[in-house]
Order: C-alpha cells, then sequence, then structure tokens
C-alpha cells in the first residue's frame, strides 16, 4: 500500500498480485496459481484497508498542498530550509497522488486493465517517487550538516543545495529503472495483473536489494550526520558568552560609556568568529531530526517484517496477515505526517495559512 518498490508486507505469502503498493513479486518456484482462499484471506480486511487508503491519501494531500501554499506566500520562502521543505513536500504529495491514488484505484479493479506500458510507467513512478521521499530527506540531513559545521560558509551554500537535491531525484530515477524492465502485464487466474516473475532467490536478492537502498543507507547516512550534528552543538556550546560578561573598559564619565547596542553587536561578532550557531539554525536541526525519527518510525516494521516475512521467518496465519494490514499503513503515513511536523516546528506556516 505504500507505492514502495517492494510487495504489500506479507505479499510472498499470497499466490497472486495485490492491488496495493509499490511492487508485488511472484515467485515462480513457489507462487503459482492464485487460489480464492488466498485472495479473500488476504483482502478479509478489505474495509479497514479502504478507509485507511482514503484517510491517508486525504491528509498527505491537503496536508502537503498546504505546506506549499504557505512556503509560496511566505516572505522567508528563499531560505534553504523552506526550499529542502518545499522539495520535500512535492515528493511527498507525489506519494500521495501518484502511489496512494493508483492504489485505491486498483484496490476496486483487483484486476490490472490500464495495458503493459502503464503497467511499466506507473510501477516507476511509484519507485521514482516513495525513493525521492526518502533521498530529499537524506539531502536535507546532510545541508544541515553543513550549515552547523560551517555555520559562517555562505558562498556556494545555495548551490550545494541545489546540487543535492538534483542529486536525490536523480538517484530516485536510476534505483527505480530496474521496475521498467521487470515489470509486465500478465494474466493470473484469467485476470491481467502487473506482475513480476522472479525465481525464490531472485526475490530474496531483490526485496534484500530494495531494503538496503530503500531504508538501510539512508539511514546510515542521517544517521552519520546526526551524530556530527550533536557533537558539534555540544562542543560549541562550551564557548558561549553571555551577554554583557565581556570585559569593557570602565569609564569614570558615565558619557564615556559605550551604548547597550554596543554590547549587543560585540557579543554577536564574538559569537560569530567563534562559530557559535544561532538559534534558529538549532530549531531547523531539531525539526529535521523530528522528520527522520518519524521516518524510521513508519519505514522500519514495514521494512523489518518483509525481509522476515521473505526469509521464512514468520508464518501465514490470519493473526499475521491482520499485523501486515497494519504495517503497510506506517509507510505513506511518513508523508501524512511530515506537514504536521513543519507546522509544530515552524509557526509563521500556519499562520500563512490564515
Amino acid at each position: 500500500m505504500s507505492g514502495a518498490p517492494i510487495p504489500d508486507v506479507g505479499q510472498s505469502w499470497l499466490k497472486s498480485n495485490s492491488s496495493l503498493a509499490g511492487f508485488e513479486v511472484n515467485s515462480s518456484e513457489q507462487l503459482t496459481t492464485p487460489t480464492p482462499t488466498d485472495i479473500n484471506s488476504f483482502y478479509f480486511y478489505k474495509t479497514e484497508q479502504f478507509t485507511v487508503l482514503w484517510v491517508l491519501f486525504t491528509m498527505i494531500v491537503l496536508g502537503n498542498s498546504a505546506v506549499l501554499v504557505a512556503l509560496l506566500v511566505s516572505k522567508s520562502r528563499k531560505s534553504r530550509m523552506n526550499f529542502f521543505i518545499c522539495q520535500l513536500a512535492i515528493a511527498d504529495l507525489a506519494v500521495g497522488l501518484i502511489s496512494v491514488s493508483t492504489d485505491i484505484a486498483w484496490r476496486i479493479t483487483v484486476a490490472w486493465y490500464a495495458g503493459n506500458v502503464l503497467c511499466k510507467i506507473i510501477r516507476f513512478l511509484q519507485a521514482v517517487v516513495t525513493y525521492s521521499s526518502t533521498y530529499v530527506l537524506v539531502a536535507l540531513s546532510i545541508d544541515r550538516y553543513d550549515a552547523i559545521t560551517h555555520p559562517m560558509n555562505f558562498s556556494g551554500s545555495w548551490k550545494r543545495a541545489r546540487v543535492l537535491v538534483m542529486l536525490a531525484w536523480l538517484l530516485s530515477i536510476l534505483f527505480s529503472l530496474p521496475t521498467v524492465f521487470l515489470f509486465e502485464e500478465k494474466q493470473v487466474q484469467s485476470m491481467p495483473q502487473c506482475w513480476i516473475d522472479l525465481q525464490t532467490w531472485q526475490w530474496k536478492v531483490y526485496i534484500t536489494l530494495v531494503a538496503l537502498v530503500l531504508f538501510v543507507f539512508p539511514a546510515l547516512i542521517i544517521s552519520a550526520c546526526y551524530a556530527v550534528i550533536v557533537r558539534t552543538i555540544w562542543s560549541k556550546s562550551k564557548l558561549l558568552i553571555p551577554v554583557g560578561h565581556i570585559p569593557i573598559r570602565q569609564c569614570d564619565d558615565h558619557r564615556d560609556r559605550p551604548p547597550r547596542h554596543f554590547h549587543e553587536e560585540h557579543d554577536t561578532r564574538r559569537a560569530s568568529s567563534r562559530g557559535i550557531i544561532p538559534r534558529a539554525k538549532i530549531k531547523t536541526v531539531k525539526m529535521t531530526l523530528v522528520i527522520v525519527f518519524v521516518f524510521v518510525l513508519c519505514w522500519s516494521p514495514y521494512i523489518v517484517f518483509d525481509l522476515l516475512q521473505v526469509y521464512g521467518h514468520i508464518p501465514k496465519t490470519q493473526t499475521n496477515i491482520a499485523i501486515a494490514t497494519l504495517i503497510q499503513s506506517l509507510a505513506p503515513l511518513n508523508s501524512a505526517a511530515n506537514p504536521v511536523i513543519y507546522c509544530l516546528f515552524s509557526t509563521h506556516l500556519c499562520r500563512n495559512l490564515r
């Protein structure tokens, strides 16, 4: 249901290709002709899945559209942080419009009626928007790393930000290209399906590689960035000099004393020269950290459950199918949660929508 380049959680339990989510795989060794029992067991929670899909679609589209409108009218929309928020909102909005909406339509039809060309195109686009949502977040983390470790390095910062975003989208396209060659329309139990046919070992390799590229490697890069960020903030916080504690020549004549704003300007120059990090910049780091935390929280159950299942560590039971149904909703929930985080940490975005 997430539109990720991996199947629905527990998909290989089925001998059919689910209508939801990114990229379902059929192993020709053990996943052969689907039976009504298999399909009915998976669709046991059909009403609940429809409800979750529509709620997610509404939250993703309305939330991220509102963020983009707020950024458009914002006076500070030219800041680097707002630039990354805009890119992340675009990626998340695409998840709703391309991935979740397609899942809803396919859940209604069950069979695939869009033809072979659209099968490849839609699978490719689903993969691109899913990867982009992840790798724009990686780019944002790298930018925050640069902003904290080099706070006075303003030259070329915008150029680096644009390059990071461009790389994020290019990598998303590159990693999604295999779907164009793997997926095609096939007849499954006399029904057309957008299908991929792999041997059991190929299925395991495919899922493992996608899990690494989609989640593990990005999570490691983000973790490394924030480890350095936290250490840098911790070390530079010791350099803070309270206002008014800078020694200034005592003057006998009150008229010879420097004005109050001199103390503040002197403090600012001293702080800048020492590389002390502004509070506003630390606040953006906190917001990004929460976004990353929600990303891990939403994606890790999906990835872990799918890996355990495909390697045969989770048995096929009605209870586990119910758990899989719940976990499936967590991945797109990430795209719905981000606009809420923006408003919590950036009050001017909320004010712009009033």
